[in-house]
């Protein structure tokens, strides 16, 4: 395969981190401090929201360094390999990460929706679990098809 065709998609990969970042510098601070300013008895809450939400952040970039890598190996046509399927495993370990991250920040979230009254802060919080689920789920399955898709493969080249 030629070194450029999956250009698009290693672009996308980095134009996907690029909004999380803003939002991890711009906007993860400003939601700490609106907590604050519905609970100032609370100040632990700032930091609560601080970490949940950049904690979710890692195991994000971890994943799209892992989606970079196997690019890579499809570029160099190692699609087909162990250090594909490793890939696939890490990122469908992030997911999972990232979704139980949110699930304990959910209570979190609720106490910011009770306040301001704003029920769509809650409904953000389960998109974010069930949307980083279905990746894992998706990941799980991909990365089975591909074990099954080698374990043929050798099998075959041992026949011959």
């Amino acid at each position: 395969m030629e070194r450029g065709s999956t250009l698009f998609l290693k672009i996308a990969v980095i134009l996907m981190g690029i909004p999380v970042l803003a939002l991890c510098i711009f906007a993860v601070p400003e939601i700490a401090n609106f907590a604050v300013e519905l609970y100032p008895d609370h100040t632990y809450l700032k930091y609560l929201f601080i970490s949940d939400l950049y904690a979710s952040a890692i195991p994000f970039y971890i994943a799209l360094y892992q989606t970079f890598k196997l690019l890579g190996y499809i570029d160099k046509n190692k699609a087909f390999s162990e250090l594909s399927v490793r890939v696939l495993k890490t990122i469908k370990l992030c997911a999972i990460t990232i979704s139980g991250l949110y699930v304990l920040g959910l209570p979190l979230f609720y106490l910011l929706a009770e306040r301001d009254d704003a029920p769509g802060i809650i409904v953000i919080g389960m998109v974010m679990v069930f949307a980083s689920m279905v990746i894992a789920v998706f990941a799980a399955v991909l990365q089975k098809l591909l074990k099954e898709a080698i374990d043929i493969k050798s099998e075959n080249d041992l026949t011959v």
